[in-house]
């Protein structure tokens, strides 16, 4: 509940919810800076922002989705 909560309600270091970055169009990359802006974006660890956009990408592919723009952070 706890992970919903934050999903739904906390824009973290982002610009808004990660669940509003989704839905309105902002892509994946604003809810990497939503939930691990501080530690992740700006070039703060690259190697672990790919590796979430990699994992997003399989997923889509999986549920056949298009993954959308705005991937990084």
């Amino acid at each position: 509940m706890t992970g919903v909560w934050y999903w739904m309600t906390q824009n973290g270091p982002g610009t808004m919810t990660s669940h509003n970055a989704i839905v309105n169009g902002a892509g994946f990359g604003e809810t990497i800076r939503s939930i691990n802006g501080r530690l992740e974006c700006d070039g703060g660890n690259p190697r672990q922002v790919q590796s979430r956009i990699n994992a997003y990408q399989r997923f889509a592919q999986i549920l056949r989705v298009a993954p959308g723009d705005n991937l990084g952070c």
